[in-house]
This record gives C-alpha cells, structure tokens and sequence, in this order.
C-alpha cells in the first residue's frame, strides 16, 4: 500500500518563514533553516520551500537559501517562486532541490512544463495550482492569489497532467490559514479525474482535518505550515493519530 505524506510548508519573505491567513496578514515563524532541520528529524515525509514574493517581486528564488535548508535535510525537498526557465530550475537542483514548483510561470506559459519534463523529467516538475471559489466556480489565481485567470481549476489540472508533470499541489485560497479544514470536495474530484498524486493544501486545523483530506478528499499527500511552525500540531503524533484510521503512513 502506496502510504500517505505529511508535507511542512515554509513560506519564505525576505529570508524568514512566514505565514498568513487567506494569503495576507502574514506573521513571522522564524528561520526556514532551523525549521526544515526540524521537520526533517521528527518525521515530515517531504518539505515544500516556497518564496512567496519572488514572482510578485520579479526576482529568483533564494538559491543559497536552497542550498543552506537543503544541507540539514534527508527527505525529499521541493522549492517554488519565480522559477520561470529551464535555467532557474537547473540553478536549483543543482543546490540541492529534489523537485520544483512552478505556478504563475506554468500559467502564462504552459509549454514550460513540457520543457522542464523533457529535460529534467516528470519526478521533478510539481505544478502549484492556488484556486477561489467564485460564483459557482473554482478559478485559478496568480502572483499569491492576487491576479484572477480564466482558467477553471478542473480544466487546468487536467492540461496540467497532459503536459507531463509529476503532481498538483492544490491550494484552496478560500481555507487557507483559516484551520476549519481542506477543501475536500474539490480535491476528491481532482483525485478522481487525474492520475498523478495531489498535495493538498489549505485549511490543516486540526489531526482530523489531515484524516479527511485522505479520505473525503482522497488526496494523496497533506500540507500545511502554521499548525506545525506554531507547534499545535506534532508530525509523530499526527502520524500515529491517522494510523489509528487505517490511513497508511510511514512512521
């Protein structure tokens, strides 16, 4: 049985972790170095590094800050923000990245995701979709949730697959940070309309709220930054709580 992944977010600005509710009033949760060394000790299957202003700042990824997170970590590591070119991501697995995470770029330019398979391969490339809820649709944003598309989540992830990436990461815009949970509903009809795995992301409050997302949402991998940053959540204790579900983790 293929188990199940607990993933901590770090949400990088100007070189600290920070996290915000519904993606503004953003809070500082200290070094992304010490967190990541953390995670990586205490059970976190992978770490996503996300530099949440680099697109909207028209700037790169903090490579050495890649490098510095990815020489404390064992597990498999995936960095996003800004990555616009088969260049970026060279720049970053060659500092230790085990996976990229494209979103705004892939948007404005899907043939990218066809370039960065071909060239690094499928396991790599993760595609990074942050969607709203807008009179009775769900409609992919971007620049951090800023900037409206007329892509409707569906349609998008299913191009998504075709261009041959590896994963979605799906973020539901609407539960971000607000901890009643992830957005079951339109993660299981991801999950039942695509063939690669997807993270979900967005409204982790609560062991619960993980037992859900894998089984109402049947996603494949779980998400989430403050309840973990802020210490409400332990990962080995969430772990055990959904091996007493039946849910299939690695411990």
């Amino acid at each position: 049985m293929i188990t199940k992944r607990i993933i901590p977010c770090l949400d990088i600005k100007d070189g600290r972790t920070v996290k915000g509710t519904n993606f503004v009033n953003l809070r500082d949760a200290g070094d992304p170095v010490a967190l990541a060394k953390i995670y990586s000790e205490t059970g976190a299957d992978e770490l996503v590094f996300l530099d949440i202003s680099a697109t909207e700042e028209r700037r790169k990824t903090l490579a050495d800050l890649v490098l510095r997170v990815a020489s404390q970590v064992n597990i498999p590591f995936t960095v996003g923000g800004g990555i616009s070119s088969v260049e970026d991501v060279d720049i970053l697995l060659q500092n230790g990245a085990d996976k990229v995470s494209i979103n705004s770029s892939a948007v404005k330019r899907p043939e990218l995701i066809n370039e960065l398979v071909a060239k690094f391969g499928s396991q790599c490339i993760v595609v990074a979709i942050d969607a709203k809820y807008v009179e009775g649709g769900w409609i992919v944003h971007l620049v951090g949730g800023k900037v409206p598309t007329e892509y409707n989540l569906f349609d998008w992830a299913k191009e998504v697959e075709e261009r041959g990436a590896g994963e979605i990461l799906f973020t539901s815009m609407d539960n971000d940070g607000t901890k009643d949970g992830f957005a079951n509903e339109a993660l299981a009809r991801l999950s039942e309309s695509l063939n690669i795995p997807i993270i979900a992301s967005g409204g982790a409050g609560n062991m619960q709220h993980f037992a859900d997302a894998f089984t109402e949402g049947k996603a494949d991998a779980a998400l989430a930054a403050s309840v973990f940053h802020f210490k409400e959540i332990e990962i080995p204790s969430l772990k055990e709580e959904l091996a007493t579900q039946g849910i299939a983790m690695r411990l």
